[in-house]
């Protein structure tokens, strides 16, 4: 028919660049240190609850809002269902808030704010793909040096406490560091619109913010089992909120938007959470040791309140240390962007990992 496909594409989308996700190596020996997943398996009870879960329900759709998930998350957050919903992965419902509570900028030009999708720069490089794909405008706001969070007051020209959308990734990725739920509340205070807590790494950190979802009507917290959990394979997440937000949301997911398995190894895990909590302290054991020794070798490695750590290496750029470490077979992350393109992120692997990377870098500093 001669029709170009280009031409058949909406205009808004031919010059979205999509996230892009952190490398999947096709390399067999590779250490896996790029992509932050727990280096410990599911509990076993979870293995096997998956197992047995593979029968005649697989021809069956799973419960449409994983109820019986929902229920659990509730008892465990001391909360009702009503204040929960489940997605496929957190990122679906970072999509979905950004669909829910944000016009497109065609639509509200006369109201900037209600088509603003705010963030903080450096963090999780999702926020301004899905600002993108709705049409909105954007609002990075630059981090302090240290990544902590700037005083909004002193920067109000930066900062729009109108926006629909603000999203804060707490602890802050890829920097790994923690913020202080009384500094969170009151950077929520200061909002008029919607504000989502993205707690994907808070199993590791000091202190959590979800009471701030069940205090104020327009908090929401966002949750995974995807990095604690070991469940990223199954791709479950949640949001914590109040009932009129939560029910804003179910209107606009996906029908049976949670695959059976996952809800079924997600509700197996809240019976397993003394197995979890082990492995959390064997990961920070090891963050700790790690951190150390990367010190002792010149690294400057930040605090982190997650299962990685970003750090500056000496000598060499970090793009030349990425290159140099996957050529020992250890992969780690490179962000080319100004404020981290000086710092690798390095996910907190097993002691094992840790032992390689250390002599790994013993190597390279030799040569």
């Amino acid at each position: 028919m001669g029709v170009d496909p280009e031409s058949l594409i909406r205009p808004l989308l031919r010059n979205v660049h999509g996230y892009v996700p952190g490398e999947q190596p096709k390399i067999k020996g590779l250490i896996k240190l790029n992509t932050n997943e727990n280096p410990y398996p599911p509990a076993p009870a979870v293995l096997k609850a998956i197992r047995h879960a593979t029968d005649g329900r697989l021809r069956l759709y799973p419960n449409p809002t994983a109820e019986p998930l929902r229920a659990r998350l509730a008892k465990f957050h001391r909360c009702a269902p009503e204040n929960l919903i489940v997605g496929n992965g957190s990122d679906e419902l970072l999509a979905l808030a950004v669909r829910a509570f944000v016009e497109p900028a065609e639509l509200s030009a006369s109201k900037k704010s209600r088509s603003t999708v705010q963030f903080f720069e450096p963090s999780y490089s999702l926020y301004p793909v899905l600002a993108d794909i709705h049409g909105a405008a954007k609002n990075p706001v630059p981090l302090s040096k240290d990544f902590t969070l700037p005083d909004t007051e002193e920067s109000p020209k930066l900062w729009d406490s109108r926006a629909a959308l603000t999203f804060v990734t707490s602890p802050n990725a890829p920097s790994g560091r923690g913020y202080f739920t009384s500094v969170l509340e009151g950077l929520c205070l200061k909002q008029e619109g919607i504000v989502v807590l993205d707690e994907a790494y808070v199993d590791f950190a000091d202190e959590n913010a979800l009471e701030l979802a069940l205090r104020y009507p327009h908090v929401l917290v966002a949750r995974t089992f995807s990095k604690a959990y070991s469940l990223c394979f199954l791709r479950v997440g949640y949001f914590v909120g109040h009932p009129t937000l939560i029910a804003a949301l179910h209107k606009i997911r996906d029908s049976y938007n949670v695959n059976g398995l996952g809800q079924i190894a997600a509700e197996t895990t809240l019976d397993e959470l003394s197995y979890y909590r082990r492995n959390f302290k064997r990961i920070l054991a090891t963050r700790a040791r790690l951190t150390k020794a990367l010190t002792d070798l010149g690294f400057v490695v930040l605090t982190s309140q997650t299962n990685f750590l970003l750090a500056k290496p000496p000598k060499l750029p970090a793009s030349a240390w990425l290159e140099a470490l996957r050529e020992k077979k250890i992969l780690v992350r490179w962000f080319p962007y100004a404020a981290v393109k000086d710092y690798l992120r390095i996910t907190v692997g097993t002691d094992n990992d840790a032992d390689a990377l250390i002599r790994a870098a013993r190597k390279i500093l030799a040569q």
